[in-house]
């Protein structure tokens, strides 16, 4: 199947902070990004997903 692996520090964190970002965006905390937040929280996830995927990232 896929041989998963932990991601690197700097991934884990980018991931989390657009996810935070998303979230926030959601819920109306950033008024700018409320039409893109389903967006950003997609790249989190994405982000995320990389970083289990490849070795290094």
């Amino acid at each position: 199947m896929f041989n998963l692996s932990a991601p690197t520090a700097g991934m884990f964190f980018l991931s989390l902070l657009l996810g935070g970002l998303g979230v926030a965006a959601k819920l109306g905390y950033i008024p700018a990004l409320v039409p893109y937040a389903f967006w950003i929280l997609c790249a989190g996830l994405g982000t995320l997903l990389l970083g289990n995927l490849f070795k290094g990232l």
